[in-house]
């Protein structure tokens, strides 16, 4: 199996790229434990301290004290040096994107790191899971490496929705008054759901979008709909979609073409590997499909051997026959 060496010059900045995307990261969740604000309110001749949040509810922490004023003090300061830290790292990230796009670090498609970009300020991330071919992405630049086209050459991406969250899920729609085919549209808004495929979002170029979900199980709603808004996804079931759903997980910074990174969750390349050579085997499959589930497979297969063998040597339910 050929893969092509990203060169010393790419894999460093990607390194350094990727070292201050974690640490934005990072300083955004930081930032976020001081959302809000905290400010005095005069209440019959006595100060009080009021915390308010982003959607502009009001607690009282108490009367003006020697105890209240540390607490301002503190929040200040915290939210003051949380605030300048993410600016920074916001700003330092911008300069990688530019280096990243000079050295071609990535390739993953435009379109695929907007959608990820937006489930991650959307709040909703943790509900998706990547699957089929643009999980190759994640896998090759884990390992510093590029596959072969034929590999991950697809207009489409497969976003595997766990069923076992979905109240969470309703409820961060709801606090957004939105539903997950608007805020798609928020990426490109000629999104639109395939009349008779209702899991299916295309655009105008034609890249799709297919929201996927396991077999409906004893405590799984069928059919399902991602949000109470009329016009949303109604979401497929896969077959075997459980064994995606139940394998452990796997997180990669990845890059597109334009330089710019985000997170890609998918599930561990060895569960891929397992599903891919499932669906090849299928006598139903489509032969050009099942041709293409075998290179997936063993491309990957070799991947893990050559450049990711501390995956190869970890115990996961992925590498059950």
């Amino acid at each position: 199996m050929d893969f092509q060496d990203i060169g010393d010059d790419a894999r460093r900045q990607y390194i350094d790229a990727r070292a201050t995307f974690e640490a934005l990261e990072a300083a955004e969740t930081q930032a976020a434990g001081v959302r809000g604000g905290m400010y005095w309110k005069s209440v019959n001749g006595l100060d009080y301290l009021i915390r308010t949040s982003t959607r502009n509810a009001q607690k009282s922490l108490g009367v003006r004290n020697a105890e209240t004023e540390a607490i301002h003090a503190s929040f200040v300061r915290r939210k003051e040096e949380a605030e300048g830290r993410v600016k920074d790292l916001d700003e330092a990230l911008t300069r990688h994107q530019r280096m990243n796009r000079a050295l071609f670090v990535g390739r993953v498609p435009t379109i695929v790191i907007d959608i990820l970009d937006m489930l991650k300020r959307a709040d909703i991330a943790e509900h998706f899971t990547v699957v089929g071919t643009h999980a190759l992405y994640g896998y090759e630049a884990a390992a510093g490496v590029r596959l072969q086209s034929a590999a991950v050459a697809t207009r489409d991406v497969d976003l595997l929705w766990d069923t076992r969250k979905r109240f969470r899920l309703a409820t961060q729609l709801k606090r957004l008054d939105s539903s997950m085919l608007a805020l798609l549209r928020k990426v490109d808004k000629t999104f639109s759901l395939i009349n008779d495929q209702r899991y299916t979002a295309v655009n105008s170029k034609g890249f799709e979008v297919d929201i996927l979900r396991r077999e409906a199980q004893e405590q799984d709603p069928h059919p399902a709909q991602l949000s109470e808004a009329e016009d949303d996804f109604w979401v497929v079931q896969a077959l075997n979609a459980e064994q995606l759903v139940s394998a452990p997980r796997f997180s990669a910074v990845v890059v597109g073409t334009t330089g710019h990174m985000a997170r890609m969750n998918t599930v561990h390349p060895l569960a891929f590997v397992r599903f891919k050579r499932w669906l090849a085997q299928r006598p139903d499959r489509d032969p050009l499909k099942a041709g293409r589930d075998s290179l997936q497979a063993d491309t990957v297969q070799q991947l893990v051997q050559d450049y990711l063998p501390q995956l190869a040597n970890s115990p996961h339910d992925a590498r059950r026959p």
